[in-house]
């Protein structure tokens, strides 16, 4: 058995926590050494994607039971243009923590590196930068990317054209992903799998869905789609959905919210898809950024710190530097799907 694969009965203990934020959980220990009245920005990719907003929101709560203020601010596009003015806007407000998904590595480094002279705590969470104290990852990089292709893998019966259908070409978490994807691919029991293409539907629904068809076209024998982004496999399994030459035929995988993929997941249009709790990953940034911020935690490896309901978590070493992780993604299908409310 996979070791991202869980009991159903754990499953479904997990999915009564993802969907109740109860005051049990809001009330475990803030501690004491936290400081409140902060002020902390939220800078996602984009403010119209679902997950970020999810994501957004789980970082809200972690700052609302600590007794800060959250901003969040970024543009309706995931580039780095729409991403500058909200870190200089934080720099101008006085904020005293900036948690960023970036939508390139190393472009928003000048200005995240002015925010540091000013005394801004900088965190990075779901798509890390170069010059943060801090990564929130939300599950281990090489396990994320290789269980791609593994899942996949098998439901192609380890043979034909696989695409891989991605968000935006600079965005530092899908490019780790896609890299050990194609290091899986390498091993001999895919010889058989030939990788067609990776697309990039930028984290558009429009984009998303016109590359899908593009492949397909593209590539007539084309078996499966594989989409590390929410917003991609969503809109690709909206194309495949509505088009019966393409329905049950196209093996679609990849990482969805369950809100958005349960009802491809019961019409057919794909068989399952993982992810993590995108409210959690924000809950635990917004712990991360209040305990660097209040001087609880300086982001150095083997540092631990307590994320409310979250529990206890220890800063390891990560590809890019020091790093928390969430923990492993969840398999969805057909007999757990509808348990999840994220």
């Amino acid at each position: 058995m996979s070791k991202l694969t869980h009991s159903k009965k754990h499953i479904a203990a997990l999915a009564i926590v993802a969907a109740t934020v109860g005051t049990v959980g809001a009330a475990l220990a803030v501690a004491a050494d936290l400081k409140k009245g902060q002020t902390v920005y939220f800078i996602p990719k984009d403010t119209l994607n679902p997950y970020e907003v999810i994501a957004d929101n789980g970082g809200k709560l972690a700052l609302d039971e600590i007794g800060n203020k959250q901003v969040v601010s970024s543009g309706a596009d995931p580039t780095v243009a729409a991403q500058q003015p909200s870190i200089q806007e934080a720099i101008q407000s006085g904020a005293n923590a900036i948690v960023i998904a970036g939508n390139d590595p190393q472009a928003l480094c000048p200005l995240l590196d002015q925010a540091k002279s000013k005394g801004i705590s900088i965190v990075s969470f779901d798509s890390d930068v170069n010059c943060r104290s801090l990564f929130v990852n939300q599950a281990v990089t090489e396990t994320i990317g290789r269980s791609q292709i593994q899942y996949i893998a098998k439901q192609m019966k380890f043979k034909g054209e696989l695409a891989i259908l991605s968000a935006t070409s600079t965005a530092t978490n899908q490019n780790s992903w896609i890299k050990f994807m194609k290091l899986e691919l390498k091993k001999p029991k895919y010889k058989n799998i030939k990788l067609v293409k990776v697309a990039y539907g930028d984290d558009k629904p429009a984009k998303s869905l016109s590359e899908t068809k593009a492949l397909l076209q593209a590539y007539p024998k084309l078996k499966a789609i594989t989409s590390p982004t929410t917003v991609g496999i969503s809109s690709a399994a909206q194309y495949l959905s509505r088009t019966p030459k393409y329905k049950g035929k196209i093996i679609l995988n990849g990482l969805g919210l369950p809100s958005e993929m349960k009802k491809y997941i019961f019409d057919g249009t794909l068989a399952e898809f993982s992810l993590w709790n995108p409210e959690d990953l924000g809950y635990l940034a917004g712990y991360a950024a209040s305990s660097l911020s209040s001087g609880v935690i300086t982001g150095k490896v083997g540092e631990t710190f307590t994320a409310g309901k979250l529990g206890k978590y220890t800063i390891v070493k990560g590809a890019g530097g020091p790093e928390v992780v969430l923990g492993p993604p969840f398999r969805f299908t057909k007999a757990n799907v509808a348990k999840f409310k994220f």
